[in-house]
């Protein structure tokens, strides 16, 4: 056998044989580390983000609440100064006192409103292309800013304005209502105008998940419909009307401009306190009113969720 004869085997052999794919090098993978590993990498991004935006900035306010402050400056300092004299003067009791109360009034009134739209929307709308037509209707006023909506009511409500002609030329008041505007009740009216629509989102979403069976069920057992929905509608509603209730409740509390426009000055909330201070250029004494503001808001977050698990809803 020849040499050009062995190579011609050679080549057919080389050619039967299959090829061999080479091996790449393994790559990182989060699936190669224990879970618990892999867990706090991926939620590493979002603690950070959660850490230098929302934990840092309330430790800053925290600690600039113990400094001191003359009329042109601050200083670093550890004193309990300004916390003694916000919690030994009358006014601030009497502003937390004006804060709870707008707080309160405004969340009874948007849960009644909030409640009732979403019940329409959830079991008297039968389509859901209406359903989602009437719940962008309710969001319509959202598309403007919140200072030009508030603004909106003062020429409505004003001693000349529409609500106050509109009386007098039927006959039902013979003067103009000055309570209408400039007033409690304006800020109220302007705090639910606000903000009823944080209410009727959570609740419209938790009915939304209500099995129509168990409603037909209460009737077939002979419920009427105020025991259907105190017994079974009400009872599964609970986690959105708390998450409506926190939203609600909470931006009443920190809301200081519309208290400022609406009450013409002549009222006040915590928001307000603290605005002022900032403009005085008193930072230590408007950090210390805030965490005092803070704490409050989460005694009162942490009641509303004795309550019902949060945890279900979300």
């Amino acid at each position: 056998m020849t040499d050009q004869t062995h190579l011609f085997i050679h080549k057919d052999r080389a050619a039967a044989e299959p090829v061999r794919p080479t091996r790449a090098k393994p790559s990182f993978s989060l699936h190669r580390l224990p879970d618990a590993v892999s867990g706090w990498l991926l939620s590493l991004p979002l603690a950070l983000v959660l850490f230098f935006f929302l934990v840092l900035p309330i430790v800053m306010i925290v600690v600039v609440s113990f400094w001191g402050a003359t009329e042109f400056s601050i200083y670093p300092a550890f004193q309990f100064d300004n916390y003694e004299f916000l919690l030994t003067s009358p006014v601030t009791y009497q502003v937390f006192l004006n804060t709870i109360k707008y707080a309160l009034i405004t969340w009874a009134f948007t849960l009644v409103i909030g409640f009732t739209v979403a019940y329409f929307l959830a079991f008297h709308v039968k389509t859901l292309t209406w359903q989602i037509v009437l719940f962008l209707l309710c969001t319509i006023p959202f598309w403007t800013s919140n200072i030009i909506r508030m603004i909106s009511w003062i020429p409505f409500l004003g001693r000349n304005g529409i609500a106050n002609s509109t009386l007098i030329s039927m006959g039902v008041i013979d003067a103009p209502l000055d309570w209408l505007l400039f007033s409690d009740f304006s800020v109220i009216l302007a705090f639910v105008h606000l903000y009823t629509l944080f209410m009727v989102v959570p609740i419209f979403n938790t009915m939304m998940r209500i099995d129509k069976s168990l409603i037909e069920a209460a009737y077939d057992n002979g419920a009427s419909g105020l025991q259907t929905l105190t017994n079974v509608i009400i009872p599964l509603t609970k986690p959105g009307i708390m998450i409506g209730s926190i939203f609600v409740v909470t931006l009443v509390m920190g809301d200081f401009i519309t208290v400022r426009f609406m009450s013409g000055s002549q009222s006040a909330n915590v928001g307000r306190l603290i605005s002022n201070d900032i403009a005085l250029l008193q930072y230590p004494s408007a950090a210390a009113t805030a965490v005092i503001l803070l704490i409050t808001v989460l005694l009162v977050i942490s009641i509303l969720l004795r309550f019902v698990d949060i945890r279900k809803e979300l």
